[in-house]
């Protein structure tokens, strides 16, 4: 390696390891989470799913019969978004809402056979999602990063998901 060379190489890590300026950490996050988003979507865009339903179908897949509320908490939305996203995907055919065997006035939402079909091409499109974000990154450096994710999640006061 020339002297040319380790300079900038230097230069690049004194850099990295510089204060950052305020916002710039929730600016990355943010750019990087709408940028998934954004690539999930068009990955599913043929199917008629909306943002935001992939995760709903993909919760009751795992469990149906859930509540609007413990939908929307385990995909970290407010209650009154979710119940806006189920009467949607209601009228699109993806999901019926029943009202509970025990508590009448408690509904619950079931995946129709419209929307089981859904579940593995949504699940497909999220790991190439995934593959795609995570491209040229070392499994060490995935795990670091998850780690990292958890940490600031658990400092914000987050209930951290379960690990996998």
């Amino acid at each position: 390696m020339t002297k040319k060379d380790k300079s900038k190489k230097k230069d690049k890590a004194e850099k990295e390891s510089q204060p950052r300026e305020a916002g710039h950490l929730q600016s990355e996050i943010t750019r990087a989470s709408r940028s998934m988003r954004t690539f999930l979507t068009n990955s599913l865009s043929h199917s008629g799913i909306y943002a935001g339903q992939d995760g709903v179908i993909l919760a009751l897949a795992e469990e149906d019969g859930l509540s609007a509320g413990v939908i929307a908490e385990r995909l970290g939305v407010k209650p009154p978004t979710m119940t806006r996203t189920l009467a949607r995907m209601e009228a699109q055919g993806f999901i019926q809402r029943q009202a509970d065997a025990l508590d009448g006035r408690q509904m619950r939402a079931v995946l129709t056979d419209e929307g089981r079909k859904h579940v593995h091409a949504i699940q497909l499109a999220a790991k190439a999602t995934e593959n795609m974000a995570l491209t040229a990154l070392s499994d060490k450096e995935v795990r670091q990063f998850l780690k990292v994710l958890r940490k600031i999640n658990r400092n914000l006061g987050q209930v951290e998901p379960a690990a996998e």
